[in-house]
Parts: C-alpha cells; sequence; structure tokens
C-alpha cells in the first residue's frame, strides 16, 4: 500500500513536470473523495499548476458539473471506462486545465458486484491528445483501495506527460 511519503512524492514529480512544460492539473473523482485534490494541495506552489478539483460522488454530481452524459451512466454505471473518459473531458471543459484525471471505482466494502468487485477502479486522462482510460483492481480495505488508487491516478498523469 502505499505511503503518504510514496503519494506526496509522486505529486511532487506531477508538480515539477506541469511547471516546466507550462500544464496546469484538474482532477475529477468519485471513489477518492478528493483525496488526489488534498496529495496534491499539500504541495507548497500548486497553485502554480493546480486549478481545482470536482469530488462527484454521486450519478448527479457527475452529470451537473461534469456533463457526464446520463444515458452513459444508465447503460455502464458509474464505475465504467466510459464515464471515467466522460469525467476527465468533462473536468477538462469546465477548467483552465491542460491535463485532467479521473476516478471511478468500489471502494468498498460494500457496493460490489461480480462484474465489478470491491477493488475495482477505472481511471482516466484527458488532455489535447485525447482520452485514455484503464482499470485497475486492488486488493485491501476501503483505505487501502482508495490510497491505492489516488497513487495509481498521479502515476497515470507522469505517464501521460512523458
Amino acid at each position: 500500500m502505499p505511503t503518504d511519503e510514496t503519494l506526496n512524492g509522486l505529486a511532487v514529480r506531477l508538480g515539477n513536470l506541469l511547471k516546466a512544460g507550462g500544464g496546469v492539473l484538474v482532477t475529477a473523482e468519485s471513489c477518492t473523495g478528493g483525496w488526489i485534490s488534498k496529495v496534491v494541495t499539500d504541495i507548497a506552489g500548486s497553485s502554480a499548476w493546480f486549478d481545482r478539483g470536482f469530488v462527484t460522488y454521486s450519478n448527479g454530481a457527475k452529470q451537473a458539473q461534469l456533463a457526464v452524459p446520463a444515458e452513459l451512466l444508465e447503460m455502464h454505471g458509474a464505475v465504467s471506462a466510459e464515464v471515467a473518459a466522460a469525467m476527465a473531458r468533462g473536468a477538462l471543459a469546465a477548467s483552465d486545465a491542460s491535463l485532467a484525471l479521473s476516478v471511478t471505482g468500489v471502494a468498498g466494502p460494500d457496493g460490489g458486484t461480480a462484474e465489478k468487485p470491491v477493488g475495482f477502479v477505472w481511471f482516466g486522462w484527458a488532455d489535447v491528445r485525447g482520452v485514455a482510460t484503464e482499470s485497475r483492481q486492488f486488493a485491501g480495505d476501503r483505505d487501502a483501495v482508495r490510497r491505492a488508487s489516488v497513487a495509481h491516478a498521479l502515476e497515470g498523469a507522469l505517464r501521460r506527460l512523458g
């Protein structure tokens, strides 16, 4: 399970890359509940490269704040590649950022299904080149799943920046 030091290190690296390239980050979080934004804003000076974070825990919030179409939510569910992509696109469109990351998943201990068990999380990253999504299955309790999700989202943003 990633430590606080690991998460901080990822955020520092991401901030340095964004600053060097003149980039700005926006987050769209569901199961992490703002944890990614918290880790990012723990870094002094992050206002130079972090625009805002959307915590869209409910489907209604995803629709209202990120313009996620109701049809996507109905057809695929909140925990899906389609919704992760729409969240990232919506965050990018509703901000002054150049890079968006999104996360939506089942942190547990309840809410899992056979198709989407506890620990199953979708991620999205969007920029001018388009959107990339991927899923991961994390083990552990709610805290472990959320902590691993924060780390993976930041690692994905680092990969996206090259």
